[in-house]
């Protein structure tokens, strides 16, 4: 009786022994002799980026340079960051900051002043802006041609010449016509970009205004071609700026946007593709 005393106590050991034994091999579905470890989940790290640059572009050519920074950001991993303005103003920052890499201003008139002034050399030629002349839908000041612009009464928006391409193109053409005193007392604004130019006119706030075709919303305005022998196109050339500080990138943001790939980005926002033969006549 004594000896079942002590045994009790150790049956009862042996039994809580096997039990917790038997719990571990439940809690494991590994096979014998191999330890399982927690995996951390899978993650596919982003694209890495070489680097970006500095984009200083005409307002006018916001539309297909954004579409084009998309592209050239996933093929080639650099980012581009824009600073759009009115060429005269971008030449100025430029010269002020020396900063930024690429320049596209909407003529080779504005990319001329900026290389005379050292801030870059060499262009490829990608796109016309192509003067219009914008009406109010239906044209219910019977207005045809740039002479009209100087008949009494009309009210006429145009672009800042000293800030805009298309401001530029205009004087030139007034001046041609000797009209240029005579328009400008029909001018009730001045804008320092075209892309504010078009949504004064789309506005109904002018009855006239000198844009481009590329911003011609047809639901909103109606445009009046402009001959080519009597008016101004203009060529829209890019290069990498004298200070650029990635120069590399810069050159192939330049090739990209003057390649077939970059320039059917400016055809499909209306603009006609360089060289065209409409425009064989005008000289960059």
């Amino acid at each position: 009786m004594s000896g079942m005393k002590y045994l009790r106590p150790l049956v009862i050991l042996t039994v809580l022994l096997i039990c917790a034994l038997l719990a571990a091999g439940c809690t494991s579905s590994s096979p014998a002799g191999t330890t399982t470890t927690a995996q951390p989940a899978t993650t596919i790290a982003p694209a890495a980026s070489s680097g970006s640059i500095i984009v200083f572009a005409g307002a006018g050519l916001k539309a297909p340079l954004d579409e084009i920074g998309t592209a050239f950001a996933q093929k080639y991993g650099i980012d581009v960051q824009y600073n759009y303005g009115g060429a005269g103003t971008l030449v100025t920052q430029m010269n002020l900051t020396k900063k930024g890499d690429v320049f596209m201003p909407g003529s080779t008139v504005e990319f001329q002043t900026a290389k005379d002034q050292g801030l870059v050399t060499t262009s490829q030629l990608v796109a016309y802006h192509v003067p219009v002349i914008a009406v109010q839908k239906g044209n219910p000041k019977n207005i045809t041609t740039l002479a009209d612009f100087a008949r009494p009464g009309l009210k006429i928006a145009l672009g800042d010449a000293n800030a805009t391409a298309i401001g530029k193109a205009g004087a030139k053409m007034f001046k041609k016509l000797n009209i240029t005193a005579a328009v400008e007392k029909n001018v009730v604004t001045r804008t320092p970009t075209i892309n504010e130019l078009t949504v004064f006119m789309n506005l109904g706030q002018a009855d006239a205004a000198l844009l481009t075709l590329d911003q011609i919303d047809a639901t909103k305005v109606d445009a009046i071609v402009i001959p080519v022998k009597d008016n101004n196109v203009l060529v829209t050339p890019i290069g990498a700026t004298t200070f650029s500080q990635n120069t590399g990138a810069a050159d192939k943001f330049v090739a990209y946007v003057a390649s077939d790939e970059g320039k059917a980005f400016f055809a499909k926002h209306g603009f006609p593709i360089y060289p065209d033969p409409v425009y064989a006549s005008v000289t960059p």
